[in-house]
This record gives C-alpha cells, sequence and structure tokens, in this order.
C-alpha cells in the first residue's frame, strides 16, 4: 500500500507539474511582449550607419533555416567580429513557416549585434507564414537608399502579384538616383548546374513568368548583384554583365564540398566597383550533434509557442508512465479473495436506486425487466427507487411511491423509447440523497447511465450495471454515422461504464464472453432475468375458445406466436417470408400472432399484404401485461428472429406456457433454446428456419415431447429466485467496498 501511495504521489506530482505548465504557456503568450515591425528598425539602423557612407561592406546569407548550432553559435559570432555594416538574409531563414519558428529566429537574431533584413524565401511563405511575417517584420516587397546604394527586396512566392512587383520595379529603377542597386529574391532567377552529387528538380526556380518579367530590367547597368538562396550552395553566374549569386550555406544540410560549404557572402562597395566573394567557414557539425539539435529545437520551439501540442505530449507521456506502471509495478491477483465469504449475506435491509433511460408504461424488454427486479426485491424485504423519464399520458398516472420521474427535455420519438430525461435536476440528486442507498444499479451504459454512475461517486457507494441490450443493433436510431456507432461507440460506450462500476450483470454466458471480447475487466456475474412462472397456466377451454374467436383463428388451425416490439433490429420481416415460404409448403393450417407495437407496424403490415398474407398473420397490437399469459396459453409454437437480445425474456415466458421455441441462434437465446429438446435453432436462412418450423406444426408428437422440455426448463427461471441471486451480487459489492 505504502508503495502505491508513493506512485499516486508521483502521478499526482506530474500533474502539479503540467498545471504549471499551462499557467506558464498562458504567461508567455498573454504577458509576454510581443515584437513587429522589425524592418522599420533595422532600415533606420542601417541608412544612419551609412549616412554619408560611399564605401561599406554588408553580408549575404542563405538557408539559416533557424540553424542553432551552426548559425546561432558560429556563423553569428564570425558576423559580429567581421567588417560588415549589416547582414541580409537571401531567404529561408526560417525552417518553417510556424510562429514558434518565427519567434525562434528572432531570439537567435538577437544575438546578432548588426543590424539585419530578411528575403521573403520559400520558407517564409510556407502554411500560414506570409501573414506571421507581414505581422513580424513587414511588407513582403521594399526598398530602401542607404550610402550610394539602393536595396530592393522582391517576392518570388506568388505571394504577391508577379505583374505588380515587374511594374513595381521599373518604376523603382526610373526613379532611383543611387549608382548601385542590389537585388535580393528567394529562389534563383538563373539555372545553377546540376553536375556533380546534386540531383534536385527546377522547382527551386523563381516561376517562369517571374523571370521573364525581371530579366530584361537586369541589363541596367545600376544592379550591380542579385541574391538568391533556395539551394545548399554557393554559386555565381553572370548574365548581361549581371552576377547572380546563390548562396546557400548559412546553417542548413551542406555536403563541404567544393561547392556545398558553410559561408556567407561579403560585399564590398567601394566608389567605383562592387567586390563579390564567399568568405567559407571551417565549421561543421557530426551528424550526431545535428539529430540532437533537431530534437532539442523542435521540444524547444513547441514549448516556447506550440503549447497544445506541448501539452499533448506532456498527457502522453504521463499516461505512458501511468500504463506502464500498472503494467509493471502493479501487484496482480488474478484468484479470488479467498479471505471474503463466496456468499456474503448482510442479514439486512438494502436499499436500491435503479437508473433507468426507459420505462413502464413504455413496453420493452428492459422497462419489464426493472419492474420485475424491483417487485422481487420489494417482497424480498429491500428497499428500491427508480428514477426513470416521465411521459406523457393521456390519463392521471398512477400513484408511483417507489419511482421518481424526471422531466424530459425530448420526447419527440417517445413511441420508440427515444426521450431525454434532465440528468441535470437537482430535485432527482436531492431524492437519491435523502434515499441514502446502498448500492447504485445501472440499466444503460450512457445518459442515465452516466449520472448513476456520477451519484456512486458522490455518495461513495458501489455501482451494478446490468447488460441489457446489444446497442449495435440500434445504430439506425443515432444521429452519427451507422458503421461508427456499430464499430466502434456501442461498444465503447459498453465498455466504459462497464470497466468504472463495481459488477455487471448479464443474463447469459455469450453476454458474458462479449463483455470479455472487448476489454471489460469487471467482475460479472450471469443473472437470467427471472419470470412470474405461476403466472403462466393453461387458459380453462371456454376461455381460450373465446380468445381464438375473438382474434379469428378456427379450433383447427394451430398458433405460431410471436412477442416483439414492432422495430427494425427485431428482424420480423424475416420471419413473414419464412411464413410465407410456410403457406405454400405446409400441410397443416395455421395463424401467425404477432403480439407488439412499434415504429415498423404500419411497413410489415404492407409486407404481409405483399406477400398475400393477411388472412394468416394477425397484429392484435400491444397487450397489457396481466393479460400475456393468456395469449401465451393460445401459441403451440413460438417463433423467433431477433438477433440483438441479451436475453429473450419472452422466450423464457413462452417455455412456461409449454411451447417449443423456434429461434436464430444468437446471444440471448443459445442459453435456453436446446436444439431437440427444448425447440430448435438455425442460422439465418428462411429455409432452413421455415423447415424447422413446419417439422413442429406436422408432426403433434414431437410438439408435445418438446413443449414438456420446454416447461421444464422454464421452471428453473422462477422470479423470486431471481430476486434471491441479485441480492448476492448486492450483497458482494457493498461487502467489497473499501
Amino acid at each position: 500500500m505504502a508503495r502505491l501511495s508513493w506512485w499516486r504521489a508521483l502521478f499526482y506530482l506530474n500533474m502539479l507539474i503540467l498545471f504549471l505548465v499551462i499557467f506558464y504557456k498562458i504567461y508567455l503568450n498573454f504577458f509576454e511582449q510581443d515584437y513587429g515591425a522589425v524592418h522599420a528598425e533595422q532600415v533606420e539602423s542601417v541608412e544612419s550607419i551609412l549616412h554619408g557612407e560611399e564605401t561599406f561592406s554588408f553580408a549575404v546569407v542563405g538557408n539559416i533555416n533557424n540553424s542553432v548550432g551552426i548559425f546561432e553559435r558560429k556563423i553569428i559570432p564570425e558576423l559580429n567580429q567581421s567588417d560588415v555594416a549589416f547582414v541580409v538574409s537571401a531567404g529561408n531563414a526560417v525552417s518553417g513557416a510556424g510562429e514558434d519558428k518565427y519567434r525562434a529566429l528572432h531570439r537567435t537574431m538577437g544575438h546578432l549585434e548588426k543590424p539585419y533584413l530578411l528575403t521573403f524565401g520559400d520558407n517564409e511563405h510556407g502554411t500560414f507564414g506570409g501573414f506571421r511575417y507581414y505581422d513580424h517584420y513587414g511588407p513582403y516587397v521594399f526598398a530602401f537608399s542607404a550610402g550610394n546604394s539602393r536595396f530592393i527586396f522582391l517576392d518570388s512566392s506568388g505571394k504577391t502579384s508577379f505583374k505588380w512587383q515587374a511594374r513595381w520595379l521599373e518604376e523603382e529603377l526610373e526613379v532611383g538616383p543611387n549608382q548601385n542597386v542590389f537585388l535580393f529574391v528567394g529562389h534563383p532567377l538563373l539555372p545553377v548546374d546540376k553536375k556533380g552529387t546534386f540531383d534536385f528538380e527546377d522547382d527551386y526556380l523563381s516561376d517562369e513568368e517571374f523571370r521573364s518579367l525581371l530579366m530584361p530590367m537586369f541589363r541596367d547597368s545600376r544592379i550591380k548583384a542579385v541574391f538568391s538562396s533556395n539551394l545548399p550552395l554557393f554559386s555565381v553566374q553572370e548574365y548581361n554583365g549581371t552576377p547572380y549569386v546563390v548562396t546557400g550555406g548559412a546553417g542548413g544540410f551542406v555536403l563541404n564540398n567544393d561547392r556545398s560549404f558553410y559561408h556567407y557572402v561579403k560585399v564590398q562597395v567601394s566608389r567605383s566597383q562592387v567586390d563579390i566573394e564567399p568568405v567559407r567557414l571551417n565549421i561543421g557539425q557530426h551528424t550526431v550533434f545535428r539529430t540532437v539539435e533537431s530534437i532539442w529545437f523542435f521540444i524547444h520551439s513547441l514549448f516556447y509557442v506550440g503549447y497544445l501540442n506541448y501539452l499533448l505530449i506532456v498527457c502522453f507521456l504521463i499516461v505512458s508512465a501511468y500504463w506502464l506502471y500498472s503494467l509493471l509495478l502493479k501487484e496482480r491477483d488474478y484468484y479470488p479473495d479467498f479471505n471474503q465469504p463466496s456468499e456474503p449475506n448482510l442479514d439486512r435491509e438494502i436499499k436500491i436506486a435503479m437508473f433507468t433511460n426507459s420505462y413502464l408504461p413504455f413496453i420493452g424488454g428492459v422497462p419489464i425487466s426493472i419492474h420485475r427486479l424491483s417487485t422481487v426485491l420489494k417482497k424480498l424485504g429491500h428497499n428500491v427507487l427508480i428514477l426513470a423519464p416521465q411521459y406523457e399520458q393521456s390519463v392521471e398516472p398512477p400513484v408511483e411511491r417507489d419511482v421518481f420521474r424526471l422531466p424530459c427535455l425530448f420526447r419527440q420519438a417517445a413511441d420508440k423509447g427515444i426521450v431525454v430525461p434532465n440528468i441535470f435536476s437537482l430535485a432527482a440528486i436531492r431524492k437519491v440523497r435523502e434515499f441514502a442507498p446502498d448500492v447504485i444499479h445501472i440499466h444503460h451504459p450512457y445518459w442515465m447511465g452516466t449520472v448513476g454512475l456520477w451519484m456512486a461517486r458522490r455518495l461513495m457507494i458501489p455501482a451494478v450495471y446490468t447488460y441489457h441490450t446489444r446497442l449495435e443493433h440500434f445504430s439506425y436510431a443515432v444521429p452519427l454515422p451507422k458503421a461508427l456507432f456499430r464499430n466502434f461507440l456501442s461498444h465503447a460506450l459498453v465498455r466504459r461504464l462497464g470497466n468504472r462500476c463495481n459488477a455487471i450483470v448479464v443474463p447469459t454466458e455469450a453476454s458474458e464472453h462479449y463483455l470479455r471480447m472487448i476489454g471489460v475487466k469487471t467482475p460479472v456475474f450471469v443473472v437470467p432475468t427471472g419470470i412470474e412462472t405461476d403466472k403462466f397456466a393453461k387458459l380453462s377451454e371456454p376461455e381460450g375458445a373465446r380468445l381464438r374467436a375473438e382474434l379469428g383463428i378456427a379450433n383447427d388451425e394451430l398458433v405460431l406466436l410471436s412477442v416483439s416490439r414492432l422495430s427494425a433490429e427485431k428482424n420480423i420481416s424475416f420471419m413473414l417470408e419464412a411464413v410465407s415460404y410456410l403457406v405454400k409448403n405446409c400441410s397443416q393450417r395455421f395463424k401467425f400472432v404477432l403480439i407488439g407495437e412499434g415504429p415498423e407496424r404500419e411497413r410489415l403490415a404492407q409486407i404481409a399484404e405483399t406477400l398475400g398474407l393477411q388472412d394468416t398473420v394477425l397484429f392484435p397490437g400491444a397487450v397489457p401485461p396481466e393479460r400475456m399469459p393468456a395469449y401465451y396459453s393460445l401459441g403451440d409454437i413460438f417463433i423467433f428472429a431477433s438477433t440483438s437480445e441479451t436475453q429473450g425474456m419472452v422466450i423464457l415466458e413462452s417455455m412456461a406456457s409449454a411451447m417449443p421455441v423456434v429461434a436464430i441462434r444468437a446471444s440471448g437465446i443459445d442459453d435456453f433454446v436446446i436444439d431437440g429438446m427444448t425447440g430448435f435453432k438455425t442460422m439465418q436462412n428462411t429455409s432452413a428456419w421455415a423447415e424447422k418450423v413446419q417439422l413442429l406444426l406436422e408432426n403433434d408428437t414431437l410438439r408435445h415431447e418438446l413443449s414438456g422440455h420446454a416447461a421444464s426448463m422454464a421452471s428453473r427461471f422462477g422470479i423470486d429466485e431471481f430476486g434471491k441471486k441479485m441480492v448476492r451480487v448486492y450483497a458482494h459489492v457493498i461487502f467489497s467496498q473499501p
């Protein structure tokens, strides 16, 4: 325990550091002094230094690329010690257009003791880089005069119109009185010799249209040189008497040979001539140190301005550390705790608060299961509070002492069981606190389930979740991409809630297997929902005859019965197609009675009519729960095709009424329908399923034999036994609370 506490302390210390980092990032972004209009200050400094001077020198660098190890630590000291008056970047001073890169460059140039100017190059342009350059430095295209020279900066990135720049440059050259003109443009205007180790495409060049507009103007004898970057080398070519210089050795990757080396270009200006020469720097950086520098700069730049990315990395590291701790250092005992009783018994009243998204009077498997559980728990001497939605009713609702109704925020689809109760109801929270439950029982993995889990955490009591429904089969009712909900979200909801509860109750072993497959680690208890077996006795002959007459069923007709919500996930259209096959091929006359209501009622009736089954299929609608035993007693064979059940309670009820079952093999079916004993289960194949139904319709002896087995199987799942098993689950989680 001491070791665990130490790790928890370390985890909380990491969280504290994380919050401090957040605070520091807020401080940097809101309180650190920003910078802007750098070029205005730098031009003013250059003009001041060169005022009245006709002889001076300046340096041109290219491809700084935010290099700290080369440019900041090695080239800048060389420039500071040289006699150059100022420094010009011919392009690619930053390695990318992000704000962090611009801020890092500003910090680097702060070490330079001379004025500097930047050409708007390829890297400066980047993604959203243009507006950052403009905010921090100024226009992409500008010019100024200093000493006896004119310095003109152009934009070759395409950000500024080429035609406009050409017109502007033409006017600059017409009115400029200076005898020396120097131009700076990020992309080279002339192709560079590709011989040797270089292999690059022509996209390093300026746009062809731009070149065609500029080159005729460069015949002006006042233009002493055109400087560009964009390549990791030094190159000088003369065209129409004008030198075209490419410089790219100020920090980016170079090959350290006779063409590609670290350097800056020194330009010496005098009254009569201009001399241009590269200053080769005997500096270098080992590959390992360059890699370390890149990693350091990446982390540093993230920390400096890219706080969102930085926090994501920090959070990832914290989660990874905690996961490694859980994986490697946390002791695990995979065997049961034998110091606890295997069948804990509290020997006192248990108070259970249940949270559900749907409840009576809405008819469905979950509401009926909850009602039965609450009824048997109260019968066993325990206290239950059900928190459920408030439905609109045409008549005064009955007094419900043990149900607290939450007003609904949305109930337009109440007939489909889709309502949105107000989980933020303070009255509901007060009601639960006053009730003071020993355990919270959650019946849905979302909405009311979430608030139920929240209440359990606030009250420091255990939470139990019953996995009732295969959510993935309800993707049609969710306003999200169906594949996303079916394949991921539905399982994620169940897994997330399941792992945060103290125990999970499932009705079948197949459901337990599913939970383990999706990653649920919580203890699972298999407790099938019980049925009131004593209510499913055969009707007397007069009562049976009266009900058959009411439905229009002849005495010589057998009854195929199914009880289901008439909704898409119940797969009822499959049964209608199979019944159509039976009408054509079965020698025994029968009626198919389909009990239930739902949004698919009209569509299913239309399908039945299309298949010519209007005289065979009967739709009695919803039947009150108290009358259901009579309808079950009417049936001879129970048929079912749903594949979305966790436990088909109607199957157990039909078996309690001594009906054999024919169903599709699926979860919720497999544990109760035993082939050749209590009925048959088939693959989802119309002819195979219909053949089993036909076998039971035409073989009276087999049907009666399976009826007896079905009734015997159902007798094991009485409501009282269901309640006692649930009490043991509650006792287990309460006893296990620290």
